[in-house]
């Protein structure tokens, strides 16, 4: 407990924080990215949910859970998709009255020190991105060639959907309760980069505030990534579907609002 002249890091933070990691065969690196989070002065609990690790990861969680009441666990039976883990982890946060909701990788490749900020940001936001390209580019370790597929996937996002947002397939982000509650979750069925954009542009056309803070990512040193082409084909279709989602809406509102060009 600080004293009277210490001042208390924790920030002034009103409702219940969740951080929902999703895990498949992450044993090696959930020791360190659970102590980095639970250590943060945000008053936070963690829920993991697991797809049925072959490596145990889920076993490990359920043990920790013995000694640390904040720690969650959600389990599933088998690997179902990064977008079906986030949603099942939104409907717990819903359920059990948390207000802001974080969305993190389980391999450190976002940085826990960074909540306090997010939770600052989301006083005034719905949601918060953490952007690696909102202050030129910010990526260790990547292979070049992973990197260019990012950020041209964030580019391309930008000019089909005209979603005003810098870095359409990170993450690492805070959702206020308001914004989850009041999106049809049962019908988003995308993963990996399609969900990350999927949940973005909702947010946007839903008229919700959304910021985005600067991040350093760091690729992962343990492990594998679980990035796919298939998840890749699905993010460049969906956002073509969004594209033309838009522009058939922009059409029916100027159609309503009697817009004519001028010759």
């Amino acid at each position: 407990m600080p004293s009277s002249s210490t001042p208390d890091p924790r920030p002034e933070i009103p409702g219940r924080v969740l951080v929902i990691i999703p895990t498949y065969n992450e044993r090696e690196n959930i020791p360190e990215v659970l102590r980095r989070t639970l250590a943060q002065p945000a008053d936070l609990d963690i829920l993991i949910v697991d797809d049925n690790s072959p490596d145990g990861t889920g076993d490990m969680v359920a043990e920790m859970m013995g000694t640390e009441p904040r720690l969650k666990l959600l389990r599933r039976p088998g690997k179902l998709g990064l977008g079906t883990a986030y949603i099942a982890g939104f409907r717990f946060a819903l359920e059990n009255g948390y207000r802001y909701i974080f969305e993190m990788d389980a391999d450190l490749s976002h940085d826990p020190d960074e909540i306090p900020r997010f939770l600052t940001a989301a006083q005034e936001a719905h949601l918060v991105i953490g952007s690696r390209y909102i202050n030129g580019v910010n990526v260790v370790n990547w292979p070049l060639s992973r990197l260019l597929l990012s950020y041209f996937a964030s580019l391309y996002t930008r000019i089909v959907t005209g979603l005003p947002v810098r870095d359409a397939t990170s993450g690492y982000k805070c959702y206020r309760r308001e914004l989850l509650a009041a999106l049809d979750l049962s019908g988003i069925r995308t993963s990996g980069y399609g969900f990350q954009v999927e949940m973005k542009w909702r947010a946007w056309t839903g008229g919700f505030r959304i910021r985005e803070v600067p991040i350093t990512f760091v690729d992962r040193t343990v492990g594998k990534s679980k990035m796919s082409k298939a998840i890749v084909r699905e993010a460049m279709i969906l956002v073509g579907k969004l594209g033309l989602k838009g522009f058939v809406r922009r059409f029916q509102l100027r159609k309503r609002s009697g817009w004519q060009p001028i010759d």
